[in-house]
């Protein structure tokens, strides 16, 4: 067996190498069980097998030169079409396909600095005024190209008020933007309102639906009662939309569309100087691996409009026995509530430390999602969760009462670290902990860190040095000061 990071003298057979490969993944989280609540959708095993054989056709294409591969184009601009009238696009909407949510994210971004270069080139230190809940991919958008990055407290409902976010606008903003739903609590900003905000200030308004552009069109077909959030309010510009979430493609498929090419001309990266060549982009990306796109469009395809409202019946029917299912279990609250598929959870009884129920669940087994501000587990339900839901919410009202009959189980595993990050006052000392742990997953040998055991070696930053040494009566301390730094935040 060859070494690790070795390139072997001789090639290794395919079939070891297959052998080796099964092996290795089953350590992995048992998504097609339903054992994992983000990350993969699954859409069965007949659409399964097609995924795999849609992307190996195009395993080895390249829609980098759109001329040489035309048969890739077209279904690049179907997928779109065929996207933007989901939306409510009119005949004028425009847009690509891109390499997943963040990627049209960071160029929705990119392209409202462009513009604002273009039509207000006074303005040196550009901003974007956003829904506190947006996706962290605006924050990454906003280190990357230079904006500053200005959130708007959301209310108790968790949505982001309208007026608040109008007070905020300012001579340098350049775009605004909100989501249907937004991820932490899977609530919809009020997107009419702040359509009309956008119209009256003459500014972009970037819809970020890529988890729900998928599933909030089928379920309002279904007769659920949804605000109106895409093409059809007036002042939104732009909407991104993952066809690899409940659009069930594989991985690496997502689409970012425009109102029309007046906003559309702004993505593009043009070099007419180079020394290759006249060289044009759409995308952030260079190489476009062609599977991702064919898949796509096959996905959708073979899918059709009855395939999507059946899946969309068995997420929502998920979601409905599992919100029911926690409102049943005392010590828990749902946050929301929830407009579509997304559901957080957090506790309301003093004894019932969230974090320690999550790791209740891991030893059963499941892969919870944990949030903070405030504290919660998250799903992200689909109708490969329908078989599972009634074990999910017995282990849940298990790990809840072993919660509550064991409060040693708070300074135990992962929930201390967990719970202290998500306290400390000091975010820079938290961005110090993960940068620490990050460091350790990309050294040499890519060792992944053990969460439950942080702060117990000698090179451990100061934070995690505190959790292992004072965890408990740290994390009291922290708990005193909450109110006070949730007070903080809302300003």
């Amino acid at each position: 067996m060859d070494e690790f990071g070795v390139i072997p003298a001789t090639g290794v057979p395919r079939a070891e190498l297959l052998e080796r490969m099964a092996k290795m993944k089953a350590g992995d989280l048992d998504w097609e069980g339903g054992r994992t609540f983000s990350l993969v959708y699954h859409g069965g095993e007949e659409h399964l097998r097609l995924l795999r054989e849609a992307y190996s056709l195009y395993i080895a294409e390249n829609l980098l030169n759109p001329m040489a591969f035309k048969s890739l184009k077209g279904m690049e601009s179907e997928v779109v079409r065929m996207t933007a009238n989901m939306l409510h696009g009119g005949a004028g909407t425009v847009g690509s396909m891109t390499s997943g949510g963040t990627e049209s994210i960071l160029l929705a971004v990119k392209t409202y600095r462009e513009r604002a270069r273009r039509k207000k080139p006074w303005i040196r230190r550009p901003e974007m005024v956003v829904s506190a809940t947006v996706h962290v991919a605006f924050e990454k958008a906003a280190e990357y190209f230079g904006l500053k990055f200005v959130k708007v407290p959301v209310g108790d409902d968790f949505r982001v008020d309208a007026r608040a976010l109008r007070r905020r606008i300012g001579r340098n903003t350049v775009m605004i933007a909100a989501s249907a739903p937004q991820f932490p609590q899977g609530v919809i900003d009020p997107i009419a309102e702040l359509g009309q905000v956008a119209q009256q200030k003459k500014l972009p308004l970037h819809v970020d639906a890529c988890i729900g552009g998928f599933i909030l069109p089928w379920l309002e077909r279904l007769g659920h009662r949804l605000p109106e959030w895409d093409f059809r309010v007036p002042g939104v510009t732009s909407i991104s939309a993952d066809v690899h979430k409940y659009g069930y493609a594989s991985k690496g498929a997502s689409v970012l569309t425009f109102r029309d090419m007046s906003f559309m001309r702004d993505q593009f990266f043009i070099s007419t100087d180079w020394t290759g060549g006249i060289y044009a982009s759409p995308n952030m990306q260079g190489t476009r691996p062609g599977g991702a796109v064919a898949a796509a469009w096959a996905a959708m395809k073979f899918m059709g409009e009855e395939g999507y409202l059946e899946m969309a019946r068995g997420a929502m029917e998920a979601t409905h026995r599992y919100v029911a299912g926690v409102r049943g279990i005392p010590g828990l609250r749902v946050l929301g509530p929830p407009d579509a598929t997304l559901v957080a959870i957090a506790s309301d009884d003093p004894e019932v430390d969230i974090y320690v129920v999550a790791d209740l669940l891991e030893e059963k087994g499941w892969a919870p999602d944990r949030q903070q501000y405030p504290a919660s587990l998250h799903v992200t339900l689909t109708s490969n969760h329908e078989a599972i839901i009634d074990d999910y919410l017995a282990d849940l009202a298990d790990a809840v009462a072993q919660c509550r009959a064991n409060p040693a189980l708070a300074s135990e595993g992962k929930a201390p670290m967990y719970g202290m990050m998500a306290k400390a006052p000091l975010r820079g000392m938290v961005r110090m902990s993960v940068r620490k742990i990050m460091e350790t997953m990309y050294s040499p040998g890519g060792a992944m860190p053990d969460l439950g055991s942080v702060g117990q070696g000698e090179d451990d930053d100061p934070l995690l040095k505190l959790i292992g040494k004072y965890g408990e009566p740290a994390m009291k301390l922290l708990d005193r000061l909450e109110p006070l730094q949730r007070l903080l935040r809302r300003r």
